[in-house]
């Protein structure tokens, strides 16, 4: 049987998980995820666990924060007066927004916490700083 090489285009289906067993992202009910192996597409972790890999084979990896979405870094969040954010946003704690960087990228962010006068943003991934673990099917090579 034909194995899996940095290159090829896959498709998997797949459970990611964290530590507590809490589900952060399926494939379940919808379309393999494709991609190519090697390409940075997915996170190396998991594209590192696929090399040598036939269809129909599954497998579960545990991958540190590191081979995932990284650490978590303080100087990622920031506190930002609240006049400056628009009125007619939603500011509930963990709501997603987008900001603009000084140079023009468009930035995700989370709002952590709103005060009177200030809203604190967090620029971070929200699975950085977390372990993951993913239990996949190789469905096919393409």
């Amino acid at each position: 049987m034909t194995q899996v090489k940095p290159g090829d285009t896959v498709r998997i289906h797949y459970t990611g998980t964290l530590s507590d067993g809490t589900t952060f992202d399926s494939s379940a009910g919808r379309d393999p995820l494709e991609f190519t192996v090697g390409s940075g597409q997915i996170i190396p972790g998991l594209d590192k666990a696929l090399p040598g890999m036939t269809a129909g084979e599954k497998k579960t990896v545990e991958i540190p924060c590191a081979e995932a979405y990284g650490d978590r870094h303080e100087n990622a969040i920031q506190a930002v007066p609240r006049d400056q954010i628009p009125a007619d946003l939603p500011l509930d704690p963990g709501t997603q927004l987008q900001m603009q960087t000084p140079s023009g990228q468009i930035m995700p962010v989370t709002v952590a916490a709103v005060t009177e006068t200030e809203v604190t943003l967090d620029a971070n991934h929200p699975l950085a700083g977390k372990a993951l673990t993913f239990a996949f099917e190789l469905v096919e090579i393409v």
